[in-house]
């Protein structure tokens, strides 16, 4: 390998153990410690889920809101967004998982009937009415839901009624079998929505949100047939067939489909957002090592996850890419997007060992 005098560290999290920028300031000490001239620049990176809008904090020299609102079931809590200056005025980059992610819902309580997107509206809302933003930019990934983002819309002043033109509540078990029209004649004006993803499924069928991920959150065969229906319900009432047709309207639960459904929103793969809002391949031009990588390296990641477009980059600039992981799957070191892949699982150390001492292993295994 020539002289490396810089390199830059652009991480996505490992997921349970580290943050996207701890596991890139991990990787810096240790690439420190085996190059200590080399200039190293380190760029957290998120494909649309947690960590999305903090790996953009930096590169838009964002600042923190925080707002009430309400998480999957209801409980009130505290979110936070981010906001910047643009060109265009205030620009909002908000998380769904911030208001309506899984992880905020203990396993035990877990109830995807009645799991809604509501908080993630009430977030836009803010950002609309009190922050005045002129754009909004969301991260949708790691849902608790599988409401075809009626929630969400709820809280922008859409109402789902029933046959008697009685409200509803934005919850799949709710209007399921009961839905009959939506109003949207009261959803607040809403700027131009963009939203960063790496699901491509679409909202229904045997590759629709409910079948694929529906289980993950909870959904028994009993109450997948629930849920299936009333998306089709949901697609029927809005007439939205053409939207719920398309990639990604299944990312979030369906909430891909309520974004362009009822906010006119552009969906976009996450990645290639956060790239372009970070300069990202000019940074990798002016490198001489990338170095990426994320908790687990498998046939997902190389379906367009952060870390292959990192190496597609790195691959386009003619750089040497490398990438940290705490497990890879045979078929990504099979298909050698990488130049190095280097597996802290490969240390043979126990799954407990490997998430508890993520930090030191990771910057002893930079370091060579």
């Amino acid at each position: 390998m020539n002289e490396i005098r810089k390199i830059l560290v652009a991480c996505d999290k490992f997921k349970g153990s580290l943050s996207a920028a701890e596991a890139c300031a991990a990787i810096a000490r240790g690439l420190a410690r085996r190059w200590p001239e080399a200039v190293i620049e380190e760029c957290p990176i998120a494909d649309g889920g947690e960590g999305f809008a903090a790996a953009l904090a930096g590169p838009l020299g964002g600042r923190w809101v925080e707002a009430p609102c309400h998480d999957a079931l209801g409980r009130l809590i505290r979110a936070r967004y981010l906001v910047a200056e643009s060109p265009e005025g205030v620009l909002a980059v908000m998380e769904m998982a911030a208001a309506s992610g899984l992880w905020r819902i203990a396993d035990n309580e877990r109830d995807i009937l009645r799991a809604n997107t509501f908080g993630t509206g009430e977030l836009m809302r803010h950002a609309v009415e009190q922050s005045r933003a002129k754009r909004l930019i969301l991260g949708i990934g790691g849902s608790a839901t599988n409401d075809g983002g009626a929630g969400m819309a709820a809280a922008l002043g859409v109402r789902f009624l029933d046959s008697a033109s009685q409200p509803l509540a934005p919850s799949p078990g709710s209007w399921a079998g009961r839905l009959a029209r939506i109003d949207v004649s009261m959803r607040i004006s809403l700027p131009p929505v963009t939203v960063a993803c790496v699901v491509i499924s679409p909202l229904l069928g045997s590759s629709g949100t409910t079948r694929v991920f529906g289980p993950q959150k909870g959904a028994d065969q009993s109450s997948i047939l629930v849920l299936e229906a009333a998306l089709e319900a949901l697609v029927n009432a809005a007439g939205g067939e053409a939207a719920a047709a398309l990639p990604g309207s299944g990312a979030a639960g369906g909430l891909g489909f309520g974004l362009l459904q009822f906010a006119g929103a552009t969906l976009v793969p996450g990645f290639d957002l956060l790239a372009g809002l970070t300069g990202l391949a000019e940074r990798i031009a002016a490198a001489d090592l990338v170095v990426t990588g994320e908790g687990s390296l498998d046939e997902q990641t190389l379906a367009g996850k952060g870390p292959a477009g990192v190496a597609r980059l790195a691959r386009s600039h003619g750089k040497p890419v490398w990438a940290f992981c705490g497990q890879a799957d045979p078929a990504v070191r099979d298909s050698m997007p990488f130049d190095r892949v280097v597996d802290l699982a490969a240390t043979g150390l126990p799954l407990g060992t490997l998430l508890a001492d993520a930090v030191i292993l990771l910057e002893n295994a930079a370091a060579g």
